[in-house]
């Protein structure tokens, strides 16, 4: 990784009295300096020191392909106080596969990857390689800082890496994906690429969420190098990048973290704490320290090690309450007797707080999808920390909405409405994330009511009252093809649909929505601020249209959102506006350039001085079928 650094000397224990100590207390800020394998010379001579943490085993072996992965000739040395055992061997260099033998208090042992292996080889062996740990990524000062801020516009692409595109019908690797995928991205206007678990897993159909080697980039994709490569290609294009993080669970595979040490050392013991139900996958037991070190670590090494920017936290619901998707009578209480899991909250403040002091600038994003107060609330004021929570309620509400038949939209009118009444309780992203095109729900496409044409007018419509709405955004790859079918992580998209024009409106549609968003700081500047939003109508149920306006007083900006729900062309509708003058038509959905029908208003409206829906001035508009407009003062279309 670094050919250029030499590898430490060793003269004496590896693991210092400071390290054990700090590591047994759970404050080793970057544990991977210590345990794993990593290359160096103990007096004149080459090799790689081993560490690894097992505090019940009996014994504990290196075992490799520099040993024909014989358990009885590199026995570990064991620290009493600690539970670690470590040992030099000479002669093994970067390159070479190691596991641990680990001998149980039963007396059983198996082959166990190492936790904090760097890298792992590529085939069902899970067999670690040995690495030298990464420099840090050095990033010019302020720019995560400047690109995360909460008034800055956030507009992000999802991307599982190995069903993007798949270059002559195979797994792309990262040097394919850093030419192809990032200028794609960086030309869509998305101002952040966010990538699905890239840590090593054994069953690739987990999609990365079920990691056994958190510490290694999976090597399906290349090597760490190639990883680390990729990152900076993204940051050379512009674009920042989040991970998808899964401190939550892990998979009961027997070659790694599962009884690890013969006994339940990474999760819990009882099964009503340690295994998850819904994943057939255990627990992570927070309030041990080592583990909640292992994890704090983690955290803390991608944004160090590898410079990504952010870690999207997966499944945080299922780590705030202990009674999580447990029928009454098989969850154990907390020590008051309630429902929330004490230990994983403080984890979460914890990693918060350490991202925070040692990574300032880099953001954390929690998948949350309960009434949890203050997640995105600092710790002191008893919140999680997080920077940005999921707007899940806005997901489902909109979605339902969209599947309906306009006949009947108008009894669901609070369905589109209803967000506004919490949107400034955390700071959103509004996500339409994997989790939506997969198992049976079918793509985004296929939710929207209609014939096919209908169905994409309701997706364009969709794409511009999401980029209009306070909260920032996220779409998932094959979004911006309208893709007919579900996604599936066994194939590519399907980029034949941009040989379609009626597709190909709305991939356009999708760039100019980013285009427009990044340069709008009315549309950013105030998401989390009451003075960025007011509604202009909300109650228009009996013909299905939304207004409203975005504001940002130091940008002079305003833009008007008008959305027609129906399929009916409306002549003559007339809409207050907060101040006089001409409207420009910066955006609409209906244009023929994006496949529509080209109902519009020819670029341009002028107001006059009739009252409407509060406002002294008002304008007179053509309200497409199935569209939006954006009107805008101070912006140019």
């Amino acid at each position: 990784m670094s050919p250029n650094v030499s590898p430490p000397h060793v003269s004496e224990s590896w693991l210092g009295e400071t390290d054990i100590w700090l590591l047994a207390q759970g404050q080793h800020l970057r544990p991977w300096e210590k345990l794993g394998a990593h290359p160096c010379t103990q007096g004149t001579q080459a090799g790689t020191v081993f560490a690894v943490w097992a505090p019940n085993a009996r014994r504990v072996s290196v075992v490799g392909d520099f040993n024909h992965w014989d358990a009885q000739q590199h026995v570990m040395q064991r620290h009493a106080h600690y539970g670690a055992w470590e040992l030099f061997v000479p002669g093994v260099l970067e390159g070479a596969l190691y596991k641990f033998a680990v001998q149980g208090p039963d007396g059983i042992q198996i082959f166990k990857a190492d936790p904090y292996a760097l890298r792992t080889e590529r085939g069902s062996g899970h067999a670690c390689m040995v690495m030298q740990l990464p420099e840090p990524v050095v990033l010019p000062p302020g720019r995560r800082a400047h690109a995360n801020a909460l008034n800055a516009p956030m507009a992000i692409y999802e991307v599982h890496a190995g069903s993007w595109r798949r270059p002559d019908g195979q797994l792309p690797d990262w040097d394919y994906l850093a030419h192809a995928l990032v200028p794609y991205v960086a030309d869509l206007g998305f101002t952040h690429l966010e990538l699905m678990p890239v840590s090593e897993h054994p069953f690739y159909g987990s999609w990365g969420y079920q990691p056994t080697g958190l510490y290694a980039p999976t090597a399906r994709y290349g090597s760490p190098q190639a990883f680390r490569n990729f990152v900076a290609a993204a940051h050379a294009a512009g674009l920042l990048v989040l991970l998808d993080w899964v401190p939550a669970h892990f998979p009961a595979d027997a070659h790694a973290l599962a009884r690890f040490d013969g006994t339940a050392l990474f999760e819990h013991a009882d099964p009503r704490e340690g295994v998850h139900r819904d994943w057939n996958t255990l627990i992570y037991n927070y309030g041990r320290n080592e583990v909640r070190n292992f994890l704090v670590g983690n955290a803390l090494f991608w944004i160090e090690r590898y410079g990504v920017d952010g870690l999207r936290v997966d499944a945080v619901a299922s780590m705030l309450y202990r009674d999580y998707s447990r029928p009454e009578g098989e969850w154990v209480p907390n020590r008051d007797g309630g429902r929330e899991n004490y230990e994983a909250i403080a984890f979460l403040r914890e990693v918060n707080r350490v991202l925070g002091l040692e990574a300032p600038g880099a953001i954390t994003l929690a998948e949350e999808s309960t009434a949890y107060s203050g997640v995105t609330a600092p710790p002191w004021h008893g919140g999680l920390g997080f920077h940005y929570k999921w707007n899940l309620g806005w997901m489902h509400d909109t979605l339902a909405y969209f599947a309906e038949d306009p006949v009947h939209r108008s009894h669901h009118h609070e369905r589109i409405s209803f967000a506004m009444m919490y949107a400034y309780s955390e700071h959103f992203v509004l996500a339409l994330s994997h989790d939506e095109v997969v198992h049976g729900k079918g793509s985004l496409y296929a939710k929207m009511w209609g014939d096919p044409w209908q169905k994409r007018a309701n997706l364009r419509t969709l794409y511009a009252l999401m980029y209009a709405h306070p909260g920032r955004k996220l779409l998932f790859m094959g979004s911006e093809l309208a893709q007919i079918r579900e996604w599936n992580h066994d194939v590519a998209l399907d980029w034949a649909l941009l040989d379609n024009p009626d597709h190909v409106g709305v991939h356009r549609l999708v760039r100019d929505l980013n285009h427009l968003y990044r340069r709008c700081g009315a549309l950013h500047a105030c998401d989390d601020q009451p003075a960025g939003f007011s509604w202009i109508d909300v109650e228009d149920r009996a013909q299905s249209v939304f207004s409203f306006v975005r504001s940002s007083p130091g940008h002079g900006q305003h833009i008007a959102v008008v959305c027609n729900m129906t399929p009916v062309v409306r002549h003559g509708y007339r809409m207050g506006v907060p101040q006089g003058g001409i409207w420009n038509e910066v955006l609409n959905t209906d244009a023929a350039y994006y496949g529509g029908s080209d109902v519009g208003n020819a670029g341009a409206v002028s107001s006059e001085p009739v009252p409407s829906h509060g406002h002294a001035q008002s304008v007179v508009l053509s309200l497409p079928p199935l569209g939006t407009l954006w009107l805008g003062q101070g912006v140019a279309g």
